[in-house]
């Protein structure tokens, strides 16, 4: 296993590891929801069931409410017709004592007495700050024939007097403390344990009696009111409650921390993988600067390396001329020679800025497959086809050029095991050159199509896998062009594609 598949394959545990955290996190907060989820429902039902003792025992105090209210009444009644009887002539005197233990007996309630003329005869169970005062008494007597009736008493046939009462103060400071308790009753749904939104709405007006944790401007729109309700109403099931005899419905939803907690850990995953895809991407660009560092260090000192050795053999091939050798070798010697400080003057300008100038392409590309052709293996059948016009320039560095076609066809002859067909055909478009290189070799299995131009990638046992990569290079960056697999078919061969822009 090369260098490059090891570091596949880590990335691919890597990215597994990955996946089973974000998994077991996701679940583990779900499962965290849950409980959360039912430990507020939980404290819903308990507030509503003591909403609901606490409603029983508001009903009850107001059934007793209005027990006594009427007592008072009833006790104001008979109080009048006592005072009737007193001032009956027709009274007799066994029952005198028992008409005044009646008067007497009413200790409690307010009462005016007054003439058909409104003018107050006598008080009873007043403040002796009211009783004493006529003005207050007539304001006491005027708010209170804003509430009732009054009991009217015969006193002659043509004459009649007027009582007219209020609560007593036990029963007023009684009512108090029933209606105390009815809006503390109401004012739990506001701060009620669960700390959830809540809303209380009449079954019978549907409308809204209270709420908690819920925007009033919410509330306030009926649009919007309704659009809550049925979303609180698809979360949970409203409770019934009973109050003053009628029925409601409490409606409440999820609170905004068990919300937030729902959406935690996927913000959380987000962030954490916006940091590693920095982190990463930091990582590879200052790696890729490192290796290229590295490479334009080794090509830099091949190209040293090389100089001596080419410097000894242009020597030799001065002296073989001299010397009367066959022409035709010493000129095949000296084109070897002269290809070979190509490539060291290649190597010598990896890392440098391109130095790119205008050159007709199509001779370019023929010169460069005319050296190529003869130093294939004669078992490849080598063809190729330059469409493109001979006026036709762009911007090239031509011994880059070179090595990137040089580098292509040496892998795809490699791929056929120096046996079978390589065709080489340059067409022109309208903005672009395109120069095809098919061989029917191996071809590329689909999983690795994306990391043919990785450094590091190859199938050779001793290749190093820099080759296609600085092809990509040099055509990418270099000649702002694209390099890319056209198409590749198993055991049908492989189509490599080369894009110049003409200027």
């Amino acid at each position: 296993m090369n260098i490059y598949q090891q570091k596949l394959v880590w990335k691919l545990l890597l990215l597994l590891a990955a996946l089973l955290i974000v998994v077991a996190s996701v679940v583990y907060t779900n499962s965290v929801v849950k409980k959360i989820a039912h430990d507020e429902r939980n404290k819903v039902q308990i507030w509503a069931q003591a909403l609901q003792k606490k409603a029983n025992l508001i009903q009850y105090t107001q059934s007793l409410f209005e027990k006594l209210a009427q007592e008072e009444q009833k006790k104001v009644g008979l109080w009048a017709k006592a005072t009737e009887h007193l001032a009956s002539s027709s009274i007799d005197a066994g029952n005198l004592g028992f008409v005044f233990d009646v008067i007497r007996n009413n200790q409690t309630v307010p009462v005016l007495l007054t003439d058909e003329k409104l003018n107050i005869i006598s008080s009873i169970n007043f403040d002796s700050s009211v009783a004493n005062n006529p003005i207050l008494l007539q304001r006491e007597l005027n708010t209170i024939r804003q509430n009732m009736s009054p009991i009217v008493i015969k006193v002659t046939p043509t004459r009649r007097n007027y009582i007219y009462y209020k609560d007593s103060r036990l029963f007023a400071e009684l009512k108090y403390t029933m209606n105390d308790l009815i809006q503390s009753f109401i004012s739990e749904i506001v701060s009620n344990s669960a700390s959830v939104p809540v809303v209380l709405i009449d079954s019978v007006s549907q409308a809204v009696v209270t709420s908690g944790n819920v925007d009033t401007t919410v509330l306030n729109n009926t649009t919007k009111r309704i659009a809550l309700l049925a979303s609180m109403r698809e979360q949970h099931t409203p409770l019934t409650v009973s109050i003053n005899a009628a029925t409601h419905y409490v409606y409440y939803e999820e609170s905004q921390l068990l919300k937030e907690l729902r959406y935690f850990p996927y913000i959380q995953f987000f962030i954490i993988g916006l940091f590693l895809f920095a982190a990463y991407y930091l990582f590879s660009v200052s790696r890729k600067a490192e290796q290229n560092q590295v490479w334009v260090g080794m090509s830099k000192e091949t190209a040293h390396q090389l100089g001596t050795p080419i410097s000894s053999l242009m020597a030799w091939v001065e002296l073989l001329k001299l010397q009367d050798t066959d022409a035709q070798t010493v000129y095949e010697i000296e084109k070897d020679v002269l290809r070979l400080q190509a490539v060291a003057d290649r190597f010598s300008k990896v890392g440098s800025s391109p130095d790119l100038k205008l050159a007709p392409v199509a001779k370019a590309l023929t010169h460069s497959l005319e050296y190529m052709k003869k130093r294939v293996s004669t078992k490849v059948d080598f063809t190729y086809n330059i469409a493109v016009d001979t006026d036709t320039q762009v911007m090239l560095n031509i011994p880059l050029l070179d090595w990137v076609l040089e580098n292509v066809i040496n892998n795809a002859v490699d791929a056929m095991d120096a046996v079978g067909t390589l065709c080489i055909t340059a067409t022109e478009q309208l903005t672009t050159i395109c120069i095809d290189i098919e061989d029917t070799g191996k071809g590329i299995p689909a999983n690795k199509l994306s990391t043919v131009f990785a450094p590091g990638f190859t199938t050779k046992k001793r290749g190093w896998g820099l080759g296609l990569s600085l092809a990509k290079r040099i055509v990418e960056e270099y000649h702002k062009g694209k390099i890319f697999i056209k198409d590749s078919v198993i055991d049908k061969g492989t189509t490599v594609r080369i894009v110049l822009n003409k200027n």
